[in-house]
């Protein structure tokens, strides 16, 4: 009897460029903490601290490599810290970002599109989401988030493709890895607007090792009139390991703020006054200008806290959100994962002994009346697929398939040394009518092998 196999073989990653990132070395993927990774469904972005390599087209034998060395500041050992791929219908391009808080938009040639400060810090991770209004969802959003310790800025996915709109009219075409034509890409670069963005600070509980926002939630009791965006952001790390907050949109007060803006200011005048007349030899000493070339980041907009929960020693690492945002599944340092429900922010699972996890939601299909009738060319709906949550365990060598919310485990699949679970970034601009429904699949790449595998959809292959 042959044995069963729950992975398909896609294609394979391993080329003499790989070689500068570290392979040929067991566990070369697994053991770099400075080693990144992000895949598309035909792409690989690897990148260490000063490189970024793109492996396009992986599932063919003359799949091209593109090598990228970013320009950073020596001054400030700047180095790479984050990288994601943004995908826009058939258009796709790479992200990095720095730990001197620096967002790096390139095109597939390798080509400078956008570079922007969003605040001084290092960035931790890069997120790409969306979610398509529906019976579900009452609103759609598509956002481009950056995660830093103890602040989060959200970029709307408008403006990115705005910009990348004006950077494909001013005559580029790496989109589809041609060569560029046309105007310079450092004269696109000095013309381009800054994004806009919204930026929060998440670190009144301490500074985070992860965060997302989740949802968009519902204004506080007092502002139900208000037509601004609010934003529930949940944040992990060392002081709390879940906390969670109501961002605004706007830099205003509260209204409990605005009050007292009335009142403190006229208390406060006659100190300040006072304070004037003291100080004012020092007032009449020459001021330094400010250099041009200094990025101020712009003020944080409001954020309320609504919960935290602390537990120490345990300390939250990293957070993986489903695809409606509705869930988040959390690894702590004490070898836990939480099942958190992130709209009415209660742990509603947890699992034990799962040190060192990874954690992603996907979907498959569990109902085996549906899973015969695919045989008889019959193409399922999203309603056929049911959530589940795949956890890789490298220390047991194994992944575990969990159906979401309390359903039982559904697999067990055992996974080789060194060997790292994927998922490919959301798609803007993807369209909610097409009659082939493509559900949320997991990768998984084997450094040593350099092979790269999708995990079936259904519990009988």
């Amino acid at each position: 009897m042959a044995r069963r196999s729950y992975k398909t073989d896609l294609g394979c990653i391993a080329c003499d460029e790989l070689t500068e990132l570290g392979a040929g070395k067991s566990g070369w993927l697994v053991d770099n903490p400075n080693l990144l990774c992000a895949i598309d469904t035909h792409s690989l972005a690897l990148a260490n601290r000063s490189t970024i390599l793109l492996i396009l087209s992986w599932s063919e034998s003359n799949a091209s490599r593109v090598k990228i060395r970013p320009e950073l500041s020596p001054i400030e050992a700047e180095f790479i810290s984050a990288i994601e791929w943004f995908v826009l219908d058939d258009v796709r391009v790479v992200v990095a970002g720095t730990s001197c808080g620096y967002v790096l938009f390139f095109s597939l040639c390798g080509e400078l599109i956008h570079r922007q400060m969003i605040y001084t810090g290092r960035i931790l991770k890069l997120r790409v989401r969306g979610t398509k209004k529906d019976l579900i969802q009452d609103t759609s959003s598509e956002e481009f988030c950056v995660i830093m310790p103890g602040v989060v800025a959200r970029i709307d996915g408008s403006d990115i493709q705005n910009m990348l709109q004006k950077w494909f009219e001013e005559g580029h075409s790496q989109f589809w890895g041609q060569k560029p034509k046309g105007q310079d890409s450092e004269d696109f670069e000095s013309q381009s607007v800054k994004l806009p963005y919204q930026l929060w600070n998440i670190g009144k509980y301490g500074t985070c090792a992860d965060a997302a926002l989740t949802c968009i939630m519902p204004p506080p009791l007092l502002e139900n009139q208000s037509s601004q965006r609010y934003y529930c952001a949940v944040a992990v790390g060392e002081d709390a390991v879940i906390s969670a907050y109501r961002l605004s949109e706007n830099k205003g007060r509260s209204l409990v703020g605005e009050l007292l803006s009335k009142v403190v200011p006229a208390a406060f005048s006659t100190v300040a006054s006072f304070s004037k007349l003291i100080w004012r030899s020092e007032q009449t000493s020459p001021k330094k200008s400010p250099k041009k070339s200094d990025e101020k980041p712009q003020p944080f907009a409001r954020a309320s806290p609504l919960t935290c929960f602390k537990d120490h020693p345990r300390k939250g690492e990293k957070l993986t959100l489903s695809p409606s945002g509705t869930l988040a599944a959390i690894t702590d340092s004490l070898g836990r994962i939480l099942l958190l429900d992130t709209q009415a922010l209660v742990v509603v699972r947890l699992w034990k002994g799962y040190r060192d996890a990874n954690c992603l939601f996907m979907e498959m299909l569990v109902n085996k009346d549906i899973t015969s009738s695919c045989s008889n060319h019959y193409e399922p709906v999203k309603s056929d697929y049911c959530l589940c949550l795949a956890i890789h365990a490298p220390r047991k060598g194994i992944i575990e398939i969990w159906q979401m919310r309390t359903g039982p485990r559904l697999r067990t699949i055992p996974c080789a040394k060194g060997s790292k679970m994927l998922q490919p970034t959301y798609r803007f601009g993807a369209s909610m009518s097409s009659t082939r429904y493509m559900p949320l699949e997991v990768f998984f790449l084997n450094g040593d092998s350099g092979m790269i595998s999708v995990l079936n959809r259904t519990l009988d292959s």
